[in-house]
């Protein structure tokens, strides 16, 4: 009989503290809906068990609200907390292999970009930002095709119409995760247009996520780069 996965019983929560191992990222705390002391008893019941990768005493937090991040620095000092980014993580972050591009079509669509970014370095993955090169002056993103072709996953970040990802994905060969932001005016119905957009671009090559999840984006990403370090 093989040993059923270790799960840490908190009482309100029930961590699976082994995730890492199973699929390379470990739980990571949804923060949203859950007070500060729930957050903080779960990133402290995944340091103590080590359920980083390779077992480290590491563990993180998205969607982190100011009253969570105190609290979260109350417990650990030393914790990092990324307010635009709105994530917080207690321990070392793996180092960095490879290199993922992301880019955002505006100013307005870098908190999401950020969490993206955040995902990435929490996950051991190298990143690069190039913000504001959406397709309303498209020269913008024709003069990033060289780092496209560099890099081993893109990330395009992008609201209003969402146009952006099929662009990038007619000018390289690496695989485009598209993240909808809910940024644009009424007909956008807060990132539904732009999520549309991306799903049935005319590119191919193009993976969505939903709705403002950089989370989402930074995880799949990730897994690329590790797949191709393998």
């Amino acid at each position: 009989m093989t040993d059923q996965p270790r799960t840490a019983d908190l009482g309100f929560a029930r961590l699976d503290v082994d995730r890492a191992a199973r699929t390379g990222t470990p739980e990571v705390v949804f923060a949203g809906g859950k007070t500060p002391a729930e957050t903080v008893g779960c990133l402290a019941g995944l340091v103590d068990a080590g359920s980083g990768v390779g077992g480290e005493a590491f563990a993180w937090a998205t969607r982190v609200d100011a009253e969570t991040a105190a609290a979260v620095l109350d417990r650990w000092p030393d914790a990092h907390v990324d307010p635009v980014a709105r994530v917080a993580w207690v321990g070392t972050p793996p180092p960095p292999v490879g290199e993922v591009l992301v880019l955002t079509a505006g100013t307005s669509d870098g908190a999401v970009a950020a969490e993206v970014a955040a995902t990435l370095a929490a996950s051991g993955v190298g990143c690069r930002r190039v913000d504001d090169v959406g397709v309303a002056g498209v020269h913008r993103v024709l003069a990033v095709a060289p780092d496209l072709a560099a890099a081993d996953a893109v990330v395009v970040v992008a609201g209003m119409d969402g146009a952006l990802p099929s662009v990038v994905a007619g000018l390289t060969d690496r695989l485009v995760v598209a993240v909808p932001t809910s940024v644009g005016y009424g007909a956008a119905f807060e990132g539904l247009a732009a999520l549309l957009t991306m799903l049935t671009a005319c590119a191919p090559g193009v993976l969505v996520v939903n709705i403002d999840n950089g989370f989402g984006a930074g995880v799949a990403a990730a897994r690329i780069v590790r797949s191709v370090g393998r």
